[in-house]
């Protein structure tokens, strides 16, 4: 479709540099050629052009003092994509990777994914190239307090309401808001989440990515006659999310073999010890090789790749962009990997996606299948404006029926354009929709 090709060079024309946001921007156009057609309104309001570039970017200078007394600069940003639905939502990320093309293809990213929540948020994406890793936690605070002092101006309640990603937990949350609480003199809940339980947090958001991933590959393998129990599962990562996908897999009788760090992997064929994994990486924040005392029959191997030649039933990328290459998508193909389910944003290559789909084997996409932390933020900002809390059984509940309706929505909207199955196509359309349609509705 011309139109469409030429909304894609036009994107690749102005962003040359950015190889992380044309892919993602890429991976969602491709898919709506059949919505344009039908749609000829979105056309016209020039809905593609529109979506590809964002409202606003801030990008800020982030001054701090390490435990020397030497000054420290860092690079701050806050990419605002699109306010159809609602506020701005998405989360900040620190860690040395970040740059403008990261940030504008999760902010691009959390768009479709917030859609598909039903919830009425938006998206958006920020950060900063520091790495909290080796710091102290005074440090931390000092550049915690630095980065909202320049970014509190863009953000509040009913505007923009960040939360965490990676390098940003409950540690970094709370000197965050702590910080907007002092220079705005209010307690505007809603405007930072991620909080913990007891001052403002919602029960199971720390759980709610993971949860909700699990919850999106058990619907899927329900369509495929399957269940988790007694499936092999290989979770990459061991962060926030790849420890409670991993912790729900269990619960549901499913026997995780693998979990793996920025250096290495470790193999347990006995099944992970989840709680004494989420003491090393949560509690006491250290490497995965110190989970071999634990469990000295494990294996660590040396470099994280190696993790898809893992033969399993079900794998789930849980760590980073980018990390399942084609490499590694092979591997799983010639152990006969039932399902793949994206945990972490964009963690699949285009050359890994096509490769497990040419085989024929169902793939869950990140913006579907990722949705159930933003989903519960979400249901957090709803708490602290009714000054309330919901039970975790509760969020949990919500949770999951979020997820089931993720789920629905991707696969019916695949199947009304004539694409069933296909996870990926559905999503992205569902998404879109849901966006396209409230922009045409408000206006220029």
């Amino acid at each position: 479709m011309s139109y469409l090709t030429d909304v894609l060079d036009q994107v690749a024309a102005k962003n040359p540099d950015q190889p992380e946001y044309l892919q993602a921007v890429k991976e969602v156009f491709e898919a709506m050629e059949p919505v344009i057609e039908a749609h000829p309104q979105y056309q016209q309001n020039a809905i593609l052009e529109r979506m590809a570039e964002p409202d606003r970017i801030i990008m800020c200078r982030v001054l701090w003092m390490d435990d020397q007394g030497k000054a420290q600069v860092n690079r701050g940003y806050r990419v605002q994509y699109n306010t159809a639905i609602g506020p701005y939502k998405g989360g900040f990320r620190f860690h040395p990777s970040v740059n403008l093309s990261i940030m504008k293809f999760l902010g691009f990213e959390q768009c479709f994914k917030n859609a598909l929540t039903g919830l009425p948020i938006s998206g958006a994406k920020g950060g900063a190239d520091f790495d909290p890793k080796g710091k102290s936690d005074a440090e931390i605070m000092r550049f915690c307090q630095a980065f909202m002092t320049e970014m509190y101006r863009h953000i509040g309640p009913f505007t923009d309401s960040p939360a965490g990603d990676i390098g940003v937990g409950a540690r970094e949350i709370g000197y965050l808001f702590g910080q907007y609480k002092k220079i705005k003199n209010a307690y505007e809940g809603p405007a930072v989440t991620g909080k913990a339980p007891g001052w403002g947090g919602s029960l199971c958001r720390k759980e709610a990515t993971g949860y909700g991933i699990v919850y999106f590959t058990r619907e899927l393998m329900k369509d495929l006659n399957m269940t988790l129990e007694g499936k092999r599962v290989v979770v990459s990562g061991s962060g926030n999310v790849a420890l409670y996908a991993a912790s729900k897999n269990i619960e549901l009788g499913a026997k995780v073999v693998a979990m793996s760090d920025s250096q290495g992997y470790v193999v347990d064929e006995d099944g992970i010890d989840i709680k004494a994994m989420i003491q090393i990486k949560e509690v006491e924040r250290k490497r995965i090789t110190e989970y071999l005392k634990v469990r000295p029959n494990a294996k660590y191997i040396e470099g994280s790749s190696g993790i898809w030649g893992v033969p399993c039933d079900v794998a789930m990328p849980c760590a980073t962009q980018n990390e399942l290459t084609e490499e590694g998508a092979k591997m799983l193909v010639a152990n006969g990997v039932k399902v793949v389910t994206e945990g972490a944003n964009m963690p699949s290559t285009p050359e890994a996606i096509a490769i497990i789909r040419g085989a024929g084997i169902p793939f869950a996409p990140a913006k579907a299948a990722n949705a159930g932390g933003v989903s519960v933020s979400a249901l957090e900002m709803s708490q602290n404006s009714m000054r309330y809390y919901w039970t975790f059984e509760e969020v949990d509940a919500k949770l999951d029926q979020i997820m089931c309706d993720i789920y629905k929505q991707a696969k019916e909207a695949a199947a009304r354009y004539g694409m069933e199955g296909d996870l990926v196509a559905g999503a992205n359309i569902a998404g879109f929709e849901k966006i396209a349609d409230a922009m045409v509705a408000q206006g220029w």
